[in-house]
């Protein structure tokens, strides 16, 4: 009893609703120990497969498109952005009965729909390989990609369940294990990969051969497993489950109504990224694995900061409109903007000087190819974290429909220039990074010149003027870091990540302290929070 007690109370206290900046903390700090994860995930597949079998890995990366694709554009952010402000609508009038009622008809909604798409996933694994993604791919990697996506056809399903219950603890403050859910599925692939690759042996019994299949059989053990945490979170929140569809819930109904339109952005943004894989499929072995790589590797600072701090702030954007403080919304929202901004412009500048470093850290050696695509990308890494918190603003007055306008135009432009740098310019791969780059600045720039029009006075001159001055520090910062990085080049027998991780180390630091400086000599309030903490840990009483 005591026992069960003390798992009661740490259940709890996980579960306590958090502040916005304490939600940002521990997002950012969940990402970044997923993103570690990941990390390691990566490394371990890259040593195994992408010297020694690169058609095997270009075949895993493959099979995860059209899985990945049905969740994006059925579930992922366009059921939080859509369910969440008409959740907490609910709750803020008490009407706890219809909030629970709405979720029970999400989480079997969702399942049914998702259930639908991982068994037609199954069905036509091949075509959808053969003729959609994976085209250029020689008959071995595309016998192995069906495979792989047949496994891998369940993530659809498990990851919507553990989507909407992960949305009603948002929704609340509540984020604990909201956010430890990624870190969980990363584990799980990470067993596969460790475990599974070598066989599966049962009371004597080899029921699995191993191989590369293992590590599919892991993603799915990662999915289950995250399901699992996600749902531990529901515990204390009172949730009343209904094995039932309310279709006559008006909360339901308005949520479908929002959902087809955030959905197909969703949908529209990662078509992109099919056609990228098909015309990838045509070039070298072991290329479509480069791009996805870097492109994952450029997605990592993007998630632990555009990401983390828009979910903190999204459902308290959503309160501040709901409760009609419009001026305070503003406020809040600029003040989030500045420090995205203010983040992310050097963790770009740092990425492109060490994209070397950075590339050792998931392949032992390094690779040439993902290193100069990560290159190509960074200015990616700036826009595409601000992009978040633009587009949520959107979500917030629970206009969908201006994203998904945006994001046809985005993402039908990104594929015109994928087209014609690989094919017109003969520029390959790196046409495709390219291409992702443009599009990130125009896809920011048309958000923000709406944004401007529909909330006046968000880009006073304060903020502008604040911006260029991040520019500048980070201009000077650049410069400390491209001395730092000659200081510290990588050398020939720098082959694992205990011999590169410390050189990047000290480029990083030496990087940041300088962009502190800078912007502490610029008069920006940023650095003041972070200098105040550290001079507290540093000089205070013991």
């Amino acid at each position: 009893m005591a026992t069960q007690s003390r798992v009661r109370s740490v259940v709890a206290l996980a579960n306590s609703k958090l502040s916005v900046q304490w939600a940002a903390i521990l997002l950012s700090g969940s990402t970044l120990i997923a993103s570690l994860l990941g990390i390691y995930r990566d490394r371990l597949l890259n040593s195994l497969y992408l010297d020694s079998y690169p058609v095997g890995i270009d075949a895993y990366t493959v099979a995860f498109t059209i899985p990945d694709f049905m969740f994006f554009i059925l579930v992922s952010g366009a059921l939080s952005v859509t369910f969440i402000p008409v959740f907490n609508k609910r709750l803020a009038k008490g009407n706890r009965k219809s909030a629970w009622e709405l979720s029970s008809s999400m989480v079997n909604f969702m399942a049914l729909v998702t259930l639908i798409a991982s068994v037609l996933i199954i069905i036509f694994a091949d075509p959808l390989v053969r003729y959609v993604v994976g085209p250029g791919l020689d008959e071995s990697g595309r016998a192995l990609a069906i495979s792989m996506m047949r496994i891998i056809a369940v993530n659809p399903f498990l990851f919507a369940v553990a989507t909407v219950i992960a949305s009603m603890q948002q929704a609340v403050g509540r984020f604990t294990f909201y956010a430890l859910a990624p870190t969980i599925y990363n584990i799980g692939i990470i067993i596969g990969a460790q475990f599974f690759t070598n066989g599966i042996e049962l009371f004597g019994w080899k029921i699995f051969e191993g191989g590369i299949m293992g590590v599919a059989l892991g993603v799915v053990l990662g999915s289950m497993m995250q399901l699992v945490v996600s749902s531990i979170g529901l515990l204390g929140l009172g949730f009343d489950y209904q094995m039932r569809i309310s279709w006559k819930n008006k909360g339901f109904r308005q949520v479908l109504r929002l959902l087809p339109a955030r959905s197909l952005d969703q949908g529209i943004d990662y078509f992109n990224g099919l056609v990228e894989t098909n015309i990838a499929s045509h070039m070298a072995d072991g290329t479509i694995r480069a791009y996805q790589q870097a492109s994952s590797l450029s997605l990592m600072p993007v998630s632990l900061i555009g990401v983390a701090i828009s979910n903190a702030a999204f459902p308290r954007m959503t309160q501040r409109l709901s409760d009609g403080e419009d001026d305070l919304f503003r406020r809040e929202l600029r003040t989030i903007l500045r420090w995205i901004i203010w983040l992310a412009l050097p963790i770009a500048t740092i990425t492109f000087f060490t994209r070397g470093f950075i590339v050792t850290f998931i392949k032992n050696g390094g690779n040439a190819l993902i290193a100069g695509l990560l290159g190509a990308l960074v200015i990616s890494i700036l826009f595409r974290t601000i992009y978040h918190i633009a587009a949520r603003v959107f979500y917030a007055k629970q206009d969908t429909k201006t994203p998904l306008y945006i994001s046809i135009f985005s993402i039908g432009l990104n594929i015109l220039l994928a087209v014609v740098f690989t094919s017109a310019f003969g520029w390959g791969v790196y046409g495709l990074a390219w291409a992702q780059s443009i599009v990130a600045v125009v896809e920011v720039a048309i958000l923000f010149v709406i944004l401007s029009a529909r909330i006046p006075k968000l880009f006073n001159t304060i903020f502008l003027h604040a911006v260029m001055r991040m520019v500048g520090a980070s201009g000077i910062m650049g410069l400390a870091t491209y001395i730092t990085v000659q200081l510290f080049q990588l050398q020939s027998d720098d082959m694992s990540f205990l011999s590169t991780f410390p050189k990047f180390g000290i480029i990083t630091l030496v990087s940041f302290a300088v962009y502190i400086w800078v912007s502490t000599l610029f008069h920006l309030s940023e650095p003041k929070p972070i200098l105040a903490r550290m001079k507290a840990i540093l000089f205070s009483r013991r």
